[in-house]
């Protein structure tokens, strides 16, 4: 049997998302909750951009690569996505951006109040979402084991988001091995999760699943080095975002990689670039010249590279595995590098 295209693990992922929500209509008090729910994972009807689902679908694939079908890994999938966007609803008040793909962020639309509740909520219904794999027949002890790989990691989520905002607000100038273990945190692990969860589910081979994390791991570092170049060099049209990264002052890996090999006089001049309260219009493309002499972008580029390729290496060494699922693993892998 042939197996399900991309699209149909969206769209299957989506309806079960949109299942656990739909007890929300039940009550028109709190309706208005369950519809910025909606609004803001693009299911609200509307046709606007939704996201590419990335983390289910990475979960789904690495379920099926083992068991042949998908649909009784779709709450766990359900729970990755969900849990993402309760990340992102906080991230947008905590970095204060007013726009995510092309539409205004809730707290923008809704205010910051009603957004962190909002984002609360998301969260509290990823942990439902879970609740399912009982019924479709998962031991109590699997899905134990499910809820305490996604406890574990959103703890890990918020550990990463502490030190991303506690280095943004100094002056200091941080390494680049503390950032690698920032981004591990922040967005490595949600992915890794997303794929040991699917192995999980699939299999009881304890080499089989670490395999599978391992490949996650790696693939969520190459995910967030490939957006660090977008967010300095990529295209809004693509993104959903303007390539504001430096106009922000964030510091990310080119960033940092410049301070850190750039010669003494562009250094001094990225810090002052970085030193003021706000962006000059001139500083984006100086800043960017600075990047560029330093080999900050080729050097993220490889590395990004250089981890997809990590993530290859461990879906080739699992035996056994569905080949048309495992197919379509590895175009997501060899996709995630764009910039």
């Amino acid at each position: 049997m042939e197996s399900p295209d991309i699209e149909t693990l969206v769209r299957d992922t989506e309806e079960e998302i949109l299942r656990v929500l739909g007890r929300g209509d039940d009550d028109p008090a709190t309706r208005g909750l369950y519809d910025m729910i909606r609004y803001h994972l693009g299911l609200d009807g509307s046709g606007a951009p939704a996201g590419k689902r990335m983390r289910p679908l990475l979960g789904l694939l690495a379920y099926m690569s083992i068991a042949g079908e998908h649909a009784r890994a779709l709450p766990g999938a359900a729970a990755v996505e969900l849990g993402h966007n309760f990340s992102l609803v906080h991230d947008d008040i905590e970095d204060g951006d007013l726009e995510r793909r092309h539409r205004p962020t809730i707290w923008a639309l809704h205010g910051i109040p009603q957004a962190i509740n909002t984002g609360d909520a998301i969260f509290a219904i990823s942990r439902i979402a879970l609740h399912r794999l009982s019924d479709l027949g998962f031991s109590d002890a699997k899905v134990l084991r499910l809820m305490r790989l996604y406890d574990r990691t959103c703890l890990t989520l918020c550990e990463g988001q502490y030190i991303d905002i506690a280095t943004s607000e100094g002056d200091e100038i941080v390494s680049v091995e503390l950032y690698v273990d920032m981004i591990g945190r922040k967005t490595a692990a949600l992915v890794s999760a997303s794929v040991e969860a699917g192995a999980l589910l699939a299999t009881d081979d304890e080499e089989t699943i670490e395999r599978y994390r391992r490949l996650g791991w790696a693939l969520g570092i190459a995910f967030q080095l490939n957006d660090d170049l977008l967010g300095i060099w990529g295209e809004s049209a693509s993104t959903g975002k303007e390539p504001s990264d430096i106009a922000k002052h964030k510091k990310t890996l080119p960033v940092l990689y410049a301070f850190e090999n750039a010669a003494p006089t562009d250094r001094a001049r990225l810090a002052e670039i970085y030193a003021r309260s706000e962006a000059a219009p001139e500083d984006l493309p100086e800043a960017i010249g600075i990047l560029e002499r330093a080999g900050a972008r080729a050097y993220t580029r490889e590395a990004a590279r250089r981890y997809r390729d990590e993530a290859l290496a461990e879906m080739a060494a699992v035996p056994g595995v569905d080949p048309e699922a495992k197919a379509k693993l590895e175009g997501i892998v060899v996709r995630v590098i764009s910039a």
